[in-house]
């Protein structure tokens, strides 16, 4: 207790600081403070001596925090005093552990001197009828010399494990300043690297005038650069990757107008002239006219009138953590949730919103470059994410067999089809053909695992695009997401990893970085770089941007060779001319904070259609009551749907095991409109489109479609 503690104590409290501790005969303690006494008895002697023994010691621990408080007592202001206490609390204690260990040693050497006198005593005994008493005297000390032994092992062991705890501590924090002062200086000689780069590339770049001496003159953007490698840990975002093994680099947007006058004298980065950049009639000057709501083709027809909300979301509580707490490290498609962690569409449809932006895979068919194409496929490969960032809801798990069609052909000229073709693991195939000169197809399986903080979800599968008149075939993989925030907190999502896009005809290649967010970090959240080069190796375009907003794409004028960095890389500095934006996101509807955050798009995805197949995600039941509101009737139906998909489940195990007891070959579950292939690209066997699903919507002809809803 304090000084303040003391002097306001129930009464009968005695200060131990100050107490005498004694003992009347083998079973007795006598405590005494004054004029305040009191007697104390044990059941036996050893019980007694453990009393004496914790008494000594808290009384030699009262003691050491009264000195402690008398030194503490100076003139220093409180304020001093609590930025002191954290440390000098460790301090205190590792001092207290010791005091322990002394006062034991004291008790121990007093034990020993008594035990020492009753062996002596045992030794000079002459008549056998006192031989019993001193034995059983002399075990007696030997069993308290055994307590108190045992007490300073104790005070050892909590000695010793508080001194590791609090030196891994210790090391910790001096690891942490170390590796501050460290990132600090390698900060502040890559500044001046980057400045003598950047010098050096002004001064050594041809065609420049002599007012590229000031880099004012000449960088009218930012310099943009990263770190190379991606992971959490990674605080440091100075310079990027522009492919995995390639050196980290530099861009500084140059006037184009002194490579206008000397187009001739480029280094021959880049396809063309450089003035090609600013014609109004180009490809990329037009990137970014056409909206959600314009349609740029004279073939297609007026567009429907499509909904543009839905019921606002119910604000219903939920425990949680109540439901969390069983699912840890548990595949996400095995955990039954409540539609309260759901948003009304399944993952058919979420897949499908990647076209949300296919106006620009529309552009890049007009490209005749076929790295220009490249900046619009990288360009939509972005936009697939900007839909996630507010949307931390789960999709619905789609029910094996269930499909969801698109049928824009008229008024966007596509149509888009999706198949849930595997349920362990979850595996869906996608199809979208479009009139206006591409194809794309993907099989996406989702690998989820809830991490207890956060939770992954990694899509595995390679996604295919196909340009009819060119034959360039680009193939890429989608990057992990993690929501972040899980049970405690406002939930996020970030994207992080690389995307390769890879012209499997041209081999031109693109290497997009998604950087995982850092709190230390001084770059702009969600950004997104890379660099398109051909097949030689040699950069044509610099990408920039950020996956919820826009990506710009910036033609490479000259390139250089700057300084080599901390890593061993060596940087390399390109000189662009102005960036054009590709692709920026549409603005949300209004009031879509209270609709899921879906986009336009998103809002008709579920609108009901007719003529669709009876497996189509729009008919189902669980995922429509849910977006009318009416959520404890939807949990009560999502739960009659899946035991009735485990049903048919066990009821196909069972015909396994049948026809593998009469030696028959079982072929298992058959997509309906997909069919397995060996790609002969990547060489995986993958579920394409073999056909007959929009003869069959022609017809009105869905016999081949099962039961499942």
């Amino acid at each position: 207790r304090t000084q303040a503690e003391m002097a306001h104590t129930c009464r009968g409290t005695i200060n131990l600081s100050t107490a005498h501790i004694d003992t009347e005969d083998s079973c007795n303690i006598v405590l005494s403070n004054g004029g305040r006494t009191y007697h104390l008895k044990a059941n036996s002697e050893v019980e007694r001596q453990r009393w004496v023994t914790a008494l000594e010691l808290a009384k030699a621990k009262a003691i050491r925090m009264r000195n402690n408080q008398s030194d503490d007592s100076g003139d220093e202001e409180p304020a001093s005093q609590s930025d002191k206490s954290e440390l000098h609390g460790p301090l205190k204690t590792l001092s207290s552990k010791l005091e322990d260990l002394s006062t034991c040693n004291e008790l121990i050497a007093k034990h020993g001197a008594a035990l020492q006198r009753s062996l002596s005593e045992l030794e000079s005994l002459r008549l056998p009828a006192d031989s019993g008493e001193k034995i059983k005297a002399v075990n007696e000390r030997a069993t308290l010399f055994r307590i108190t032994s045992n007490a300073m092992i104790n005070a050892c062991r909590d000695f010793l494990d508080l001194a590791e705890s609090h030196s891994r501590k210790w090391q910790r924090l001096l690891q942490h300043e170390r590796e501050q002062r460290i990132r600090l200086e390698e900060t502040i000689e890559q500044l001046a690297k980057q400045h003598n780069s950047l010098e050096r590339a002004c001064r050594g770049a041809p065609g420049l005038a002599s007012g590229t001496t000031s880099i004012s003159s000449t960088a009218k953007g930012s310099v943009q650069s990263a770190k190379g490698e991606a992971s959490d840990e990674d605080e440091e975002t100075e310079y990027f990757d522009a492919m995995e093994d390639a050196p980290a680099f530099i861009t500084v947007t140059a006037d184009p107008k002194h490579h206008r006058r000397s187009g001739s004298n480029l280094s021959g980065a880049s396809e063309g002239h450089p003035e090609d950049w600013n014609l109004e009639d180009s490809v990329f000057e037009s990137s970014n006219q056409s909206s959600y709501n314009e349609s740029t083709s004279k073939d297609l027809l007026p567009r429907k009138r499509r909904r543009t909300r839905i019921p606002d979301k119910p604000n219903y509580s939920l425990n949680l953590w109540s439901i969390m707490k069983n699912c840890i490290g548990k595949e996400l498609s095995k955990i039954p949730m409540p539609v309260n962690f759901n948003e009304p569409l399944s993952m058919l449809q979420r897949l499908t919103e990647d076209l949300e932006y296919h106006e620009l895979l529309d552009k890049a068919v007009k490209c005749e470059s076929s790295t220009e194409q490249m900046c619009f496929v990288a360009a939509f490969s972005v936009s697939s994410y900007s839909t996630t960032v507010h949307r931390t809801a789960k999709p619905f798990n789609p029910l094996l067999g269930e499909t969801y069609e698109l049928d824009r052909l008229d008024e966007l000229g596509f149509r888009s089809l999706c198949e849930q073709v595997s349920h362990h693991p979850p595996a869906a195939a996608h199809h979208v053909y479009s009139r206006r000169g591409w194809t794309l197809w993907q099989e996406i399986t989702i690998a989820s695992k809830f991490r207890g903080k956060y939770l992954s979800i990694m899509p595995l599968g390679a996604i295919h695009l196909e340009f009819h008149s060119s034959g360039n075939h680009y193939v890429w993989r989608k990057v992990t997401s993690t929501v972040h925030n899980i049970i405690v907190g406002k939930l996020w999502i970030d994207q992080s990893g690389e995307i390769e896009i890879v012209n499997h005809k041209s081999k031109d290649k693109c290497q997009l970085k998604f950087t995982p967010y850092s709190y230390f970090s001084r770059d702009v959240p969600r950004k997104v770089t890379g660099v398109v080069s051909d097949a030689d190796g040699k950069a044509h375009y610099v990408m920039s941007g950020t996956w919820d907003e826009k990506m710009e794409c910036s033609k490479i004028v000259h390139s250089s060779h700057g300084s080599t960095s901390t890593e061993g890389k060596q940087k390399t500095v390109y000189q662009t001319l102005s960036p054009k934006v590709l692709w920026r996101k549409y603005p949300l509807p209004e009031n879509a904070e209270n609709m899921y955050f879906f986009s336009e798009l998103a809002l008709t995805l579920n609108e009901p259609e007719e003529r669709v197949a009876p497996t189509d995600s729009r008919l189902r039941p669980d995922q429509r009551l849910m977006e009318s509101g009416r959520w404890d009737e939807a949990n009560v139906e999502k739960q009659r749907l899946e035991e009735k998909q485990r049903a048919v489940r066990r009821r196909r195990e069972a015909e396994a095991v049948e026809a593998l007891e009469e030696g028959k070959d079982y072929e298992g579950y058959i997509p309906l409109w997909f069919e397995r292939k060996v790609d002969a690209v990547t060489g995986e066997l993958i579920c394409v489109y073999k056909g007959g699903y929009w003869e069959a919507k022609d017809k009105q002809d869905w016999s081949v479609c099962p039961d499942i809803f």
